[in-house]
């Protein structure tokens, strides 16, 4: 069993993705029928560029080529092409389950070769956890172990990412009691995707409170997220008390939270999906909404120029 491992950088593996009429003429298709696929099996799954254009991960192209080239019809290629691509999740399991550092950092290499850090973090590492933590229950020694390299994972991938190309940024309130609350990577998973889109962010616990105002002027966040549900009702009404009393009426929104701990007092919040990119995405469209200018009426004409009009309509 292997013990140690080199840190393994999630950018190391680059991913390669194709546009519409590439992904296409891979699979010996028209683009009609590409986009006729993905509509009815969900496959494969593009992203969107920034320009809202599709972009396929070549990895689950291929993997739908090598399919059909054995002779399959579509709906059975795509449930192959899925198998082949839910090995890496079989893997980190097993990587996590035999306590084998190496084999989870490359499980997750394999990962990311096919898909999107978002993604990788979706579809393989936060199920892999999950997966692992109704084995063998989230209070035993081998979840410990399995939390804690998945929460290093996500840090180094935070460390890792591109600095802040956006004028915004989120403060989290985590209510989590440490790296092996379930919640946990899935905060740090929520984190990671909102500085992979550009806006700054700045987790702190909600335990704390003194000197919070210091921190909070000095960041001026455009939106609050409380993650997690561990601590009173009392200590993140007054935590969430203390941010709009130092930053004004924010945004202020609960991720994998309950009602019962929520700052129920404050009015607006709002709850966010509990998968971490759905909850980023939410979160992001908050600080849009805020940012964009109000609509201004426009004035009817008066005077002669509106008897005219009115004179015009009736005619």
């Amino acid at each position: 069993m292997a013990f140690a491992s080199a840190p393994v950088s999630p950018h190391d593996v680059h991913m390669r993705t194709l546009k519409t009429s590439e992904a296409a003429a891979l699979l010996n298709v028209s683009p009609n029928t590409l986009r006729a696929w993905e509509r009815r099996f969900g496959y494969p799954k593009p992203q969107r560029s920034a320009g809202q254009h599709r972009q396929y991960t070549h990895g689950e192209v291929a993997a739908l080529r090598d399919a059909l080239g054995q002779g399959l019809s579509i709906s059975s290629a795509v449930s192959r092409a899925r198998e082949a691509l839910s090995t890496d999740t079989h893997t980190l399991v097993g990587a996590l389950a035999g306590f084998e550092l190496d084999r989870a950092d490359s499980a997750m290499e394999s990962a990311l070769a096919l898909r999107s850090v978002e993604r990788a973090v979706e579809e393989v590492l936060l199920p892999s956890l999950e997966e692992l933590g109704e084995r063998v229950g989230t209070d035993s020694a081998p979840w410990a172990f399995a939390a804690r390299w998945a929460d290093g994972w996500l840090r180094r991938a935070q460390r890792l990412a591109p600095p802040p190309v956006r004028r915004h940024a989120i403060l989290v309130g985590d209510a989590t009691p440490n790296e092996l609350d379930p919640d946990a990577l899935a905060v740090r998973a929520l984190e990671l995707f909102c500085g992979r889109s550009g806006v700054r962010v700045m987790a702190l616990p909600v335990a704390g409170v003194s000197g919070l105002a210091d921190v909070v002027a000095a960041l001026s966040p455009d939106a609050v997220v409380i993650a997690g549900s561990h601590l009173p009702a009392d200590d993140v009404a007054l935590w969430a008390y203390r941010v709009r009393a130092t930053a004004g009426p924010l945004p202020m929104t609960l991720f994998r939270g309950s009602r019962q701990s929520a700052p129920v007092r404050t009015t607006g919040t709002r709850t966010l999906s509990r998968t971490p990119f759905a909850a980023h995405r939410q979160v992001l469209a908050l600080i849009d909404d805020r940012q964009r200018p109000p609509v201004r009426d426009v004035a009817p004409p008066a005077g002669p120029e509106a008897g005219r009009e009115r004179r015009e309509a009736q005619a």
